[in-house]
């Protein structure tokens, strides 16, 4: 039996400008579902936390077997990507096992920040872009003034004359249509065949296709585990051809050789599934399992190859967090795991299958560094380590630094804001606080005005909900890192104070009523509070000690049965209960070191030293020597 032809493509955009639904769509009309088959919206967004929070966390592979008019069977594996800047580090990876991209513009919003990241990284792979200007139905979409701004910006990325004379292709990725003109949109816009036959015709075969003679050699390009199989790798076959049963070794980045054993199942991707296969050559993405010790840019190949693939490196992280064992008083109730030995194992691997997270540890044996592209990031991390029951305590995020002949180097982030009118001048002083660097401001249409500034990454930290409170919820922020600059020097600290308590026991309704006055709370009644746990937000700038667990006396009670109406339940969010907790914490507060995320819940705490500490401006100066060291 023929073998179809392969096109290996990989889907890359900014966040939400259609990525996922577009692959819903091209999974429907390349016949990966039954007609009377339900299947989910967003069916590539699996995770857990992908479906809550409404954006790709990992890239994720899937195929359609196409067959068009005068076409023969052609195999179409496609990879969906992260837009969110955070996760770069999974678009880096993916780009070696693909011969071609759409690059997905939302014609509304044009260019966005991380549009550059991403084509950045698919020019310097060579790869020739289609082109694909999404959400071209709605009243808002300028075609034509985002494919200008496309154009500008492949020339401004160095593209060759190959790659800047790209095909252009317009879709409604909701609506499930794509055309080749504008002009006829309205006569033929039915479905995405132009877009498969675009796909067919400009992405070229699979390189590894001229080298199905040579020995079996694939690169690791992902990596996960399965209960059943133990550790699956996928990636691509860069040559030879591989069979269930046969031997293999695999070789580190530096030539090393790991492991050798046997091939035990060989997995291919076929719509939303990994199907069994006997056999796979050259050009194919598949999924192997059978070895133990390889991990992620790792070679497996037959026991004759002497050299491993060479795999591109991954953009260092700017970000770092401190993890350590849960010591708070509340430590133990909840969750299972909350041993040093089991949080170290869980973060190293954490760092094997993410290639963006780097885990380092510490002086203390019972905390770890951990450090990744941003919050989110981190956030998602800490979100999935207390979902699986761990109890660990994190630090305020900071940034990491380069010290460079002398010269202290900090990350410097391109930030990309869309605010309506009357709000952009609060947002400019906010900035300027936080040695931002306007480099563009223009009306953006609709009322609203988009400003571009260069900002310190460790400015940037927790601004996210002062920006949304400060915009009244209308305000979009977009980042991404940009470059290594000059230290700028002194950040002024924080602005408002924290509610500690001053007391162990339950938390009343009584007390949290009387308190909400003074500031945001962090809990609702009925939970439990310890000595110097934080609270709450104080309204003002100072910390303030305050009794949670105070009760109603009796003879306030008295009075109310005389009449007096009863303190309503007060309506305090418990921002740890819900599925954002971290990121939302996180947020609310810059200079108090200390969260403490369980299974149930995610409290706060404050040291005395931790105090002392926080005292004065954030990052008041920079380290004296040292890479990688955390400011702060």
């Amino acid at each position: 039996m023929t073998s179809p032809v392969l096109r290996n493509i990989a889907i890359i955009a900014h966040v939400d400008h259609g990525k996922t639904t577009l692959v819903d769509q091209m999974l429907v009309q390349g016949g990966a579902f039954r007609d009377n088959e339900a299947h989910a919206e967003r069916a590539m967004d699996s995770n857990p936390q992908e479906r809550e929070r409404g954006i790709t966390i990992l890239a994720k592979p899937t195929s359609i077997l196409w067959a068009g008019e005068g076409h023969d069977d052609v195999r179409i594996n496609i990879v969906d990507t992260p837009g969110h800047a955070d996760f770069g580090g999974e678009v880096e990876r993916i780009l070696s096992m693909v011969d071609g991209c759409l690059l997905l513009v939302d014609a509304s919003e044009g260019v966005m920040p991380q549009t550059k990241f991403v084509l950045s990284k698919a020019l310097a792979r060579g790869l020739r872009p289609i082109v694909t200007l999404n959400k071209v139905d709605r009243a808002s979409a300028e075609p034509d003034k985002a494919l200008n701004e496309i154009f500008e910006l492949f020339l401004a990325l160095g593209a060759t004359d190959d790659q800047a004379d790209f095909p252009i292709i317009y879709a409604s990725g909701k609506e499930g249509w794509a055309v080749t003109d504008m002009a006829q949109m309205k006569d033929e816009k039915k479905d995405l065949q132009p877009l498969f036959k675009l796909i067919v015709k400009h992405v070229p075969d699979p390189e590894p296709i001229a080298r199905r003679d040579e020995p079996f050699a694939l690169l690791a390009t992902i990596l996960d585990s399965d209960p059943f199989l133990g550790r699956v790798l996928t990636g691509r076959i860069e040559s030879g051809r591989i069979k269930v049963g046969d031997p293999v070794k695999a070789l580190a980045r530096d030539g090393r050789e790991i492991e050798k054993g046997r091939l035990t199942k060989l997995l291919a991707y076929r719509g939303l599934k990994r199907v069994p296969v006997e056999s796979a050559e050259a050009g194919d993405i598949v999924a192997i399992a059978g070895l133990v010790e390889p991990t992620v840019a790792d070679t497996i190949g037959s026991p004759d190859i002497t050299a491993p693939i060479f795999a591109t490196a991954i953009d260092p992280p700017t970000l770092a967090i401190t993890v350590s064992i849960n010591d708070s008083p509340l430590a133990g109730r909840a969750g299972d795991k909350v041993q040093s030995r089991v949080i170290r194992d869980r973060l190293l691997r954490e760092a094997e299958s993410n290639v963006a997270i780097r885990v380092r540890e510490t002086e203390s044996r019972d905390a770890f560094e951990v450090a990744g592209r941003g919050e989110l990031q981190l956030g998602v991390l800490i979100e999935t380590m207390r979902r699986e029951g761990f109890e660990v305590s994190i630090s305020r995020p900071k940034a990491l630094i380069r010290n460079e002949s002398g010269q202290i180097l900090e990350p410097v982030e391109e930030v990309v804001i869309d605010v309506d009118d009357e709000y952009s001048g609060v947002v400019i002083e906010k900035m300027s606080l936080r040695k931002a660097e306007l480099q563009d401001m223009r009306p953006s249409g609709g009322g609203k005005t988009r400003m571009v500034m260069y900002a310190p990454a460790r400015g940037m930290v927790g601004y996210h909900g002062e920006f949304l409170t400060d915009t009244r919820g209308s305000g979009v922020m977009n980042r991404l890192f940009h470059e290594w600059a000059p230290w700028r020097g002194e950040i002024p600290g924080r602005l408002r104070g924290a509610l500690i308590s001053n007391d162990q026991g339950q938390s009343s309704a009584f007390a949290l009523w009387n308190l909400e006055d003074r500031g945001q709370m962090f809990i609702a009644d009925g939970e439990d509070v310890y000595e110097g746990m934080i609270i709450g937000e104080n309204a003002r700038g100072e910390d303030m000690d305050v009794n949670p667990p105070q009760r109603q006396k009796a003879h306030e009670r008295a009075r109310q049965r005389q009449g007096r109406k009863h303190p309503p339940h007060p309506a305090a969010p418990s921002h740890a209960r819900t599925s954002h907790g971290v990121d939302r914490r996180r947020r609310t507060r810059r200079s108090h070191p200390r969260r403490d995320p369980h299974p149930q819940t995610i409290s706060r705490s404050e040291r005395p030293q931790a105090r002392r500490e926080s005292v004065g401006g954030l990052n008041d100066s920079p380290p004296l020597e040292g890479e990688g060291l955390g400011v702060g």
